[in-house]
């Protein structure tokens, strides 16, 4: 048997802090147009998908900050893009800055239908670097300063055919994220980054090494949870600070199967067999047969090392 599902990884280039939504919006519409050529069923943009990646500047008043975020999901500006999907008849999910009705503040992605209908939220829970200017860095990363914790958990929905679930950037460097989704029997990860191609902490540690960390982390979450994962970058140089590129596609058994090699706006469409997760999770992969939890306890039980005595 086959579940063929036809995915498309639209990354988008670099996003200017001068440029308004309606740009970006334009761009992803016109990736939609061109995956939609492609036989595409499914289309995943990146992280912050709707703005430049804004927690690298520093506001002394957080609220400044404020204009970076959606108060609706969809609202007028983002209006065309869903009105594009549901005139192809085609899935998506992408990223952008939420604000909540109480004033709360989640780097949050999104699942819609072929109907335009949101079906399913996550909110960042892995989220990196710091709350405060850090003058020893070589770029701020302020992400804990702008953005809470994501509150949602990692769920999974049944969407075209398969069970799906998303992960944002750092959460794929996570192993739990990948499985507790597994858990849960998902056959298809989606998840966009935006990932500074230096380490602002090591600057030795340049793009070919964050790239291999990328991939790795990628290709072992698919395999040992026997899942398709698709990873959408935004990527190029954003008002001088550069993102690394990596979109791609991984299958079940930990492979790479398309891979996108510019940091321009471009599309890889992918045929993804949902069926070919089964083989895994009846063998080796099969967690109720070879799970111990009675061995798991600090998993949850601690955050920090506690070192033995």
């Amino acid at each position: 048997m086959s579940r063929i599902l036809t995915v498309a990884a639209a990354q988008l280039g670099p996003i200017q802090k001068a440029e308004g939504r309606d740009i970006v919006v334009a761009r992803m519409i016109a990736l939609m147009d061109e995956a939609k050529a492609k036989g595409a069923e499914l289309i995943i943009y990146p992280e912050l998908a709707l703005t430049t990646f804004f927690p690298r500047w520093h506001h002394e008043d957080r609220a400044e900050a404020d204009h970076w975020f959606e108060a609706a999901m969809p609202n007028p500006a983002v209006q065309p893009l869903f009105e594009r999907a549901r005139e192809h008849g085609m899935g998506m999910s992408f990223g952008y800055a939420e604000l909540t009705p109480e004033g709360r503040h989640f780097n949050t992605s999104i699942l819609v239908d072929r109907e335009g209908t949101i079906v399913g939220k996550y909110r960042k829970i892995h989220l990196p670097g710091h709350v405060e200017f850090d003058p020893e860095r070589a770029h701020q990363h302020l992400e804990k300063r702008y953005f809470e914790p994501g509150d949602l958990g990692f769920p999974v929905w049944r969407l075209m055919g398969g069970l799906m679930g998303m992960m944002i950037c750092n959460d794929r460097r996570w192993p739990e994220s990948y499985r507790v989704m597994g858990l849960q029997g998902v056959e298809m990860v989606v998840l966009g980054f935006n990932t500074p191609s230096v380490n602002s902490q090591k600057p030795g540690e340049g793009m070919a090494q964050r790239l291999f960390h990328h991939r790795l982390s990628v290709q072992a979450g698919a395999y040992q949870n026997a899942t398709w994962v698709v990873a959408v970058a935004k990527a190029g140089d954003e008002d001088g600070h550069h993102c690394m590129g990596g979109t791609l596609i991984v299958n079940p058994d930990g492979e790479i199967v398309a891979e996108l090699e510019s940091e321009a706006d471009g599309v890889i469409v992918h045929a993804c067999d949902l069926d070919d997760t089964r083989f895994g999770k009846a063998t080796i992969f099969d967690f109720k047969r070879h799970r111990r939890i009675e061995h798991y306890g600090p998993i949850t039980a601690q955050v920090g090392v506690i070192e033995p005595e």
